[in-house]
């Protein structure tokens, strides 16, 4: 499920433990936002002649999400873990009561063009529709989230009293509060329209796996397959978090879920705890980044871009490819020259017994995918895909058949991400709101472009380092959002391709995970093995860092996202996988079948730098290089690397060359 992490910017956004009463009214809104979303997907309403309006639905959305979110989540730290206060309570009363204004209005606002010319009392309410969405914002998303959302959304107010750059066309108070509350580009916008119409479902689909013990399955299956293999529990750690991060969406939660079985388990076969904990956290990372269910910033590029979410999926399909083969082969060369072996075989789940136990998960998973991506039907596949694994749940599992007390568990699972959700991407959508009402992103845009000289690889720089620096103060579903806005215009303009210039803002935004000083994945992971947070998040850069090379390289080749013909499709994923296995085995000094890379030899990372020149090379594509070709690059790219691999070659068959850990 597309979810979003509840921690941002190192701040916990802890929820509270309701009351009876607090419960009730938190499920009852839960069952009926959720009969609302399967009633605007399936159009059951039209058979009673009762159909909504779009804007109708996003404030009856609205309307049911966002009083949650006052009574989940503290407004102060203080009074975290205790029941809602009655402040809470009136925030949320409030709320209701306002978006039932906009939902009685609905017709009149489309019709007349209320947020160009509203009448008084919708301005009162959009004012106060306003105030409550920064708040929930905050509440949801944390404080630095809210305080960027504060500044974007008042920036219309005051953008003529800025400076340069940044200066541009303000607005009357009546004006602004109008447009971000009525018009379908800011509360009502891209963000929270993908998460209405898409991402609804998909979180309603996770919470059913998570409580259907899909998690425990997966790490069951994962053992079974990989357990015993040469660094077995750290290929376990890979496989099982990819799949469950893939569904969840959410690093950090990934990361305090499989990684409480995953890193111990390592650790058990001789891995430090830094390196245990920094493979989780990059396996958990690369889990967001994995087809077919992916973050919510996927969904809400599918919006951006006007096309299905399934175009979306098979085009990170390779990148996601490209980034696990990686890890496997970092962590097998890790484990080859470190003398790791795997787990015994009489500790590890029966295969058999596994699947046997756990076949409906891998039959809802696949259900979904072809749905997705074969029959294209991506608002109905979770629904469905939910409903039969629900139902084949309850007739062949014997550990976990729902009753009463699992059904209630459900509902307030989905209640805590549907509030989250809601409240953080209609708060995003105000930044967009803020800056299509003052026309900045396009101003910024040329500015950009003036800044890099029309360069596309000096614009990809900036908008990398950006991304990196935005991504660890805000979600990446905002971070993405921001860029989307304000960066992906200008890569666009130079000639990079649409999708991967968002793609490559989506991989960047997520790197904050395992980048320091705010690794916040990395941080997590150490929280579980108990080590250093900042010697676990450089070994996790470490041992993810070719996703740092990965979206240059499918930025310059469309290929690599599958907007080719199949020829050259295959060659440029051939040499990109070549490229990474040898870039993967230069940064742990192992080469499969040649041995040890100076293992044993002072300076040993200026012996093996022209081992990840020449792989970076071979991996990137010709057109990142002008006067080269595919083929001349990765003839450099070996000259470069075959003194190094002969020389220990030669080392090792001389016997010189054996491992010690690095």
């Amino acid at each position: 499920m597309p979810a979003i992490d509840n921690t941002h910017g190192g701040e916990a956004v802890s929820a509270r433990r309701p009351s009876a009463m607090t419960s009730l009214v938190l499920r009852t809104l839960t069952v009926l936002l959720l009969l609302l979303g399967i009633n605007q997907t399936f159009n059951l309403g039209s058979r009673f002649h009762l159909t909504l309006l779009e804007n109708q639905y996003f404030y009856a959305v609205l309307a049911l999400a966002i009083p949650m979110v006052f009574l989940l989540m503290p407004g102060v730290r203080a009074t975290s873990g205790k029941t809602p206060g009655i402040v809470d309570w009136a925030l949320a009363a409030i709320t209701f009561v306002t978006l039932g204004y906009f939902i009685f209005n609905a017709y009149d606002i489309v019709l007349f063009g209320w947020e160009m010319s509203p009448p008084t009392a919708a301005v009162y309410a959009s004012a106060i529709l306003w105030l409550v969405m920064l708040d929930a914002g905050r509440r949801a998303g944390g404080l630095i989230l809210g305080m960027i959302v504060l500044f974007f959304s008042t920036y219309p107010l005051f953008a003529d009293k800025l400076p340069g750059p940044i200066s541009a066309f303000s607005s009357p108070f009546r004006y602004v509060a109008a447009y971000h509350a009525m018009s379908l580009e800011s509360i009502l916008g891209i963000p929270l329209k993908a998460f209405a119409n898409l991402v609804f479902g998909f979180v309603v689909f996770g919470a059913a796996l998570e409580h259907t013990g899909a998690g425990r399955f997966f790490i069951n299956l994962a053992f079974a397959l990989l357990g015993h293999v040469r660094g077995g529990p750290a290929k376990v750690a890979i496989l099982s978090s990819g799949l469950m991060g893939s569904l969840s969406g959410s690093v950090v939660t990934n990361v305090l879920t499989t990684g409480v079985m995953t890193i111990p388990a390592m650790r058990k076969v001789g891995m430090k705890g830094t390196v245990a904990a920094g493979i989780e956290t990059c396996a958990s990372t690369g889990g967001v980044l994995m087809p077919p269910v992916m973050g919510a910033a996927a969904f809400v590029m599918a919006d951006f871009l006007q096309v299905p979410y399934a175009t979306i999926a098979l085009a990170a399909a390779i990148p996601a490819a490209l980034y696990f083969f990686g890890l496997f082969i970092q962590i097998d060369a890790r484990a080859a020259r470190e003398g790791l072996s795997g787990l015994p075989a009489e500790e590890l789940p029966d295969l058999k017994q596994t699947l046997k136990e756990g076949w409906h998960h891998v039959f809802a998973f696949a259900l979904l995918t072809v749905m997705l991506l074969v029959l294209k039907k991506e608002q109905y596949a979770p629904f469905y895909a939910t409903a039969v694994l629900l139902a084949v749940n309850q007739i062949v599992s014997k550990t976990d058949r729902w009753g009463k007390k699992e059904l209630l568990h459900f509902i307030d699972s989905l209640g805590r991400l549907f509030a989250t959700l809601a409240a953080t991407l209609a708060a995003v959508g105000m930044i967009v709101g803020g800056l299509s009402m003052t026309g900045l992103a396009g101003t910024l845009v040329n500015d950009l472009l003036s800044i890099a000289g029309d360069s596309p690889l000096l614009l990809l720089i900036m908008g990398a380092l950006t991304s990196l620096v935005l991504g660890t103060g805000m979600t990446a579903t905002a971070c993405y959002i921001f860029l989307a806005v304000m960066l992906a215009p200008a890569l666009i303009q130079v000639g990079l391709n649409p999708m991967a210039s968002h793609l490559f803002i989506f991989y960047w935004g997520m790197l904050s995970f395992i980048t320091p000083p705010v690794a916040l994945g990395a941080f997590a992971a150490a929280s579980v093995a108990n080590t250093p947070p900042m010697r676990t998040g450089l070994e996790a850069m470490k041992i993810g860092s070719i996703v740092y090379f990965i979206p240059f390289f499918f930025v310059f080749d469309p290929a690599l996202i599958g907007e080719a013909d199949w020829q050259n499709i295959l060659l440029s994923s051939g040499l990109a996988l070549f490229g990474v296995w040898m870039f993967a085995s230069g940064v742990q000094g192992y080469i499969m079948g040649i041995g040890p890379v100076f293992s044993d030899r002072p300076y040993v990372w200026v012996l093996r730098l022209p081992l990840l020149i020449g792989a970076i090379l071979i991996a990137l594509p010709g057109e990142a290089v002008p006067g080269f070709g595919d083929l001349e690059l990765l003839a450099l790219g070996l000259a470069i690397m075959a003194p190094v691999i002969i020389a220990a070659f030669i080392l090792n068959r001389r016997g010189l060359g054996r491992a010690r850990p690095a």
